[in-house]
């Protein structure tokens, strides 16, 4: 690995805990402006207040040149750019296309590229082809790879253990430094994943949990299983308090320490809002 890669690499994992804790928030290509990502400086903001604890945040380029311009480099944890995007108008939202590239992460001074791809559906040759390019480029470049890698069945995304082991293991053998999937239900059923895949894993938050304490419970299963660390967007943008849910969720990943005084806080806060 060369030292370029090696430096980059390094920024996306805290140096005492060697856990990720990234955040996705480029919904906005997919969904338009939902809730906590409406206002994109707000949630932003929120970002910056525990940036220490973050290893990354996923944005896409015109975001990420907004809030290159909004924000001085120093109070942003590295950026990564999502090179993958479809619609939700689109007659197949799993299809999803590449909308950039690496030398377009290069040229606006991203610490790594992000790309999305769903095994299973009618799509999935076309993704994989732009899977291996995009990795080929990586590797011209010294750039490091977050791969998102999820099975469909039916036209979801299947949590199913030997599902999650196999995209996993699909990013991993096509070269990705980062491997996202969706958390498979179990710290044991994690632990399969991991052995599995020679890359480090990351998790999903998938759609928003119906309490940070469900949220938070399952980031402790995926550490306890061997997840190298987190990508969560949504639990994170659209809580309650986004703040004290990233610093929580950030100790759960690190190890810093326990998560469950500002859990206790939030309940009690969302009751007298």
């Amino acid at each position: 690995m060369s030292s370029g890669k090696k430096v980059r690499l390094s920024r996306l994992r805290q140096m005492a805990s060697g856990k990720s804790l990234i955040v996705p928030m480029d919904h906005g290509a997919t969904l338009g402006p939902i809730e906590g990502l409406a206002d994109l400086a707000s949630a932003v903001s929120h970002l910056c207040g525990a940036s220490a604890q973050v290893q990354g945040v996923v944005l896409h380029r015109g975001a990420m040149a907004w809030v290159g311009e909004m924000l001085p480099p120093h109070l942003m944890p590295p950026r990564i750019l999502h090179i993958s995007s479809s619609t939700a108008l689109s007659a197949d939202a799993s299809a999803k296309s590449q909308v950039a590239c690496v030398e377009d992460a290069l040229q606006i001074g991203a610490d790594a590229v992000s790309i999305h791809v769903n095994l299973g559906v009618d799509s999935e040759n076309q993704m994989m082809r732009d899977f291996g390019t995009v990795v080929s480029h990586c590797q011209r470049w010294n750039m490091p790879l977050l791969a998102m890698v999820y099975v469909r069945r039916k036209g979801q995304v299947s949590n199913d253990v030997s599902d999650v082991k196999l995209g996993a293991r699909v990013a991993a053998e096509m070269g990705a430094d980062l491997v996202k999937v969706s958390y498979p239900g179990s710290a044991a059923a994690m632990r399969e994943v991991v052995d599995g895949c020679f890359s480090p894993v990351l998790i999903a938050g998938g759609e928003k949990s119906d309490t940070p304490q469900a949220a938070l419970q399952m980031v402790r299963a995926a550490m306890t299983g061997g997840a190298a660390g987190v990508c969560i967007g949504r639990n994170f943008f659209q809580a309650h308090d986004p703040t004290g849910f990233l610093r929580a969720m950030a100790e759960a990943v690190h190890g810093t320490q326990p998560a469950a005084q500002w859990v206790h806080r939030s309940r009690r806060e969302a009751a007298l809002a």
